[in-house]
This record gives structure tokens, C-alpha cells and sequence, in this order.
């Protein structure tokens, strides 16, 4: 299995020379840079299976790197904040992260977020224990109004044109698409689409529908207030 390459991005020599060993004792390669700037270099030279990025970091901060690896690639993002009531944490998600980790953080925790990003990914995993990715719905195309999903190819486009999604925006799309006019709970979403085994911030969610919602139309995913949301057939 070929080992995983992560981009860590961290400005706390201690944090970052102590995650960098934790992670590569779990088998993953990483790359460790102290500042935005080198760790886009590093983004552009290496292209790393998934960054982790630490919000404040110098020279081109966590969510304006973020912002530009999006950019350029649909690579997982996870990022790294302090605070977990941070607006750091909504600006991150709205720059086109996949997940976050609030610092400090366990390092069997931070391992387990990474292999349920890549497991949604279809990258390998990066030593014992990975996990396969998860079934897709089947179906083959569905249709939705203007809204087309073809669940084998992996592509979706909207009025005939094609439309860019992440993989998790993919994910969230498809557990909708499966179960059209069904509301579906944020929690019933962080267990499928993230992986969560446990409780997990529903920030996640909620950011990544209204980002799912600017690119299928605003109206084709509903808000069923004190519920979650539904795709409206």
C-alpha cells in the first residue's frame, strides 16, 4: 500500500516537530513547514494526498492557504484552530476545508480525523487499521429539476453543466440524492458524510450544505428548521 503523504502547517516548533513524529510513527510521510508561504511552496512541489493547516500561522495565514490550495485542487483539508467558538473555524470551512481539529489536540484523535477524510477520499490510509471507502448509493443517473447526478461516474451537472465539487460536498450530495424529500439530521450527516463515530460540531455540516447550496441552487436543498435538511425532488 503506498504510504500517505501529509502537509503540516504549523508554526509552533514544539507542536509541529511532536505532531510530525506522532504521524509519522502511524506511518504517514510528512512534510512540516512554518509558515503559509513555505508550505504552499511545499503544496505546489510535493501535492500531498491531504494539509493540515494551523489557522495562525505567518506569512500567508491557515484560511488564505486554504483559500489557494482549493484553487488549485480538490486535496482534503483539515484545519488546526485554538478556539473551538473561533470564527476562525466557519471562515476555514467557507474557505473550502473538509474537517477541523481543535488544538490541543490527542494525537489518536487527529490520526482517526485524518483516515475518515481519507477514507471518504479514496486515498490510502496510511498504516494499521484503514478503513475502506464507503459504498456509494446506487442509481446511476438522478435527476432532480435541472439538478443531474450520475452516482457511478461521480459527476453532476446542472442546466447540461458540469458542476465542480469537492469530494465531501460529493459525499453530502449523494447521501441527499439517495433518500430525495427525506430529511436527513445533521448528526445522521456528520456519521455518514464525515465518519464521526461521536459528536461532532454540526458547523461541519451546516457550512458545507450552504456551499453544496451556491453550486446545485439554493433552493434544491431545504432547511427543515429544529431538523436538519432534505433534497427537494
Amino acid at each position: 500500500m503506498a504510504e500517505t503523504h501529509v502537509l503540516f502547517v504549523e508554526d509552533d516548533d514544539v507542536i509541529r516537530e511532536a505532531t510530525q513524529l506522532a504521524l509519522e510513527r502511524d506511518g504517514f510521510v510528512v512534510t512540516a513547514m512554518p509558515d503559509g508561504l513555505s508550505g504552499l511552496e511545499a503544496f505546489r512541489a510535493d501535492r500531498p494526498d491531504i494539509a493540515l493547516l494551523d489557522v495562525m500561522v505567518p506569512g500567508l495565514d491557515g484560511v488564505s492557504l486554504c483559500r489557494r490550495i482549493r484553487d488549485e485542487s480538490t486535496v482534503p483539508v483539515i484545519m488546526l484552530s485554538a478556539r473551538a467558538d473561533s470564527i476562525d473555524v466557519v471562515l476555514g470551512l467557507e474557505a473550502g476545508a473538509d474537517d477541523y481539529v481543535t488544538k490541543p489536540f490527542d494525537g489518536a484523535v487527529l490520526v482517526a480525523r485524518i483516515r475518515a477524510v481519507l477514507r471518504r477520499f479514496g486515498h490510502a490510509s496510511g498504516g494499521a487499521g484503514a478503513g475502506e471507502p464507503q459504498e456509494q448509493p446506487e442509481g446511476g443517473v438522478l435527476v432532480f429539476g435541472d439538478l443531474e447526478v450520475d452516482t457511478e461516474g461521480m459527476e453532476v451537472r446542472k442546466g447540461g453543466e458540469q458542476v465542480s465539487l469537492t469530494p465531501t460536498e460529493m459525499r453530502l450530495l449523494l447521501e441527499f440524492s439517495s433518500a430525495p424529500g427525506t430529511v436527513l439530521s445533521r448528526d445522521k450527516l456528520l456519521e455518514r458524510v464525515w465518519d464521526y463515530g461521536w459528536g461532532g460540531d454540526t458547523r461541519v455540516v451546516d457550512v458545507h450544505v450552504q456551499r453544496l447550496r451556491t453550486k446545485v441552487g439554493q433552493d434544491r436543498i431545504e432547511t427543515v428548521r429544529g431538523f436538519g435538511y432534505k433534497l427537494r425532488a
